[in-house]
């Protein structure tokens, strides 16, 4: 098990592996399970993923129960579709992937939780785009989860990837730092480029707070997730670029964990504070549930 990013970073430069196969070995030696075994259960979680992403965008798209959330990621598309983006039609892309995943969690159906049901869609978001930018065959987007999944271990380990305990920054904070330090690594960069592209994107989200709109999680967690997506590319091309973050990973880690229990509880997943306690964020409750908030 390791404890810390360095750590992986270490393991990765000194047995010449990239962290991806780091986190097979370790899960088979945890688990005392065979490659092939590890392999096919990443496999799977590969197809969940890429099943919400497909279902988000067909006909006129998923729609929550509440009616809160669903049919953007359609939107998204149709928009693509005209050729005229600001951002670019991948980052777009990305974002609607994201969104696509996150209303299909919203609507009750199957996602991959990476690391949470709250943040499913930065993952995918940032893998299927890059997938076609880079060509990806089925192996390297399976390395891609392994290497999220090695990083987001370590943050789960050292601080939280709960909203509840440590905020958004916690959940889609997390996500986007998992996602960008994968991007590298399929892109051909090494471990250290990964741990540098991982800590700027988590400083990038540091202090984001969780405030579902009805204690649900829709609003604002599916955009949030487009957010998480683009900052996971942004900060991976930065650090494929050569750019540090100044600020080592690990401490970055240990800075999320610390402003995540210094946020009050109105802004830790509680549906009370934020932008759950807006007029209309009250107003939204009240229609579902059919009773008022405590905004103090």
């Amino acid at each position: 098990m390791y404890d810390t990013i360095q750590e992986l970073v270490a393991a990765s430069m000194s047995q010449n592996k990239p962290i991806s196969e780091i986190m097979i070995e370790q899960e088979m030696a945890k688990n005392s399970a065979t490659r092939d075994e590890v392999w096919s259960q990443m496999s799977k979680n590969l197809d969940v993923m890429a099943a919400a992403v497909k279902r988000g965008v067909e006909g006129d798209g998923v729609f929550s129960k509440t009616g809160l959330t669903g049919g953007e990621a359609v939107l998204l598309k149709k928009y693509r579709e005209k050729g005229h983006t600001l951002s670019g039609d991948s980052m777009v892309e990305a974002v609607q992937n994201a969104i696509a995943t996150n209303e299909v969690n919203a609507a009750m159906g199957v996602v991959c939780a990476t690391p949470t049901a709250g943040s499913t869609g930065t993952l995918p978001g940032v893998l299927f785009v890059i997938q076609e930018r880079l060509n990806l065959d089925r192996d390297q987007m399976i390395r891609f989860l392994f290497t999220a999944g090695a990083f987001g271990m370590v943050i789960a380990n050292n601080a939280s990837i709960a909203g509840a305990t440590g905020g958004c920054q916690a959940e889609v904070g997390s996500a986007s730092a998992m996602a960008a330090a994968a991007a590298v690594e399929v892109a051909g960069g090494n471990a250290e480029q990964s741990s540098e592209a991982l800590a700027m994107a988590l400083s990038n989200l540091l202090g984001l707070v969780c405030d579902p709109v009805a204690g649900l999680v829709e609003l604002p967690c599916v955009k949030r997730n487009a957010i998480g997506a683009g900052n996971a590319l942004i900060a991976a091309d930065m650090a494929l670029a050569g750019c540090t973050n100044k600020i080592p990973a690990d401490e970055v880690v240990t800075a999320m964990d610390k402003i995540g229990r210094g946020l009050p509880r109105a802004l830790r997943e509680t549906g009370i504070g934020g932008l759950a306690g807006t007029p209309t964020g009250v107003k939204m409750k009240m229609t579902i549930f059919g009773q008022s908030v405590d905004v103090s």
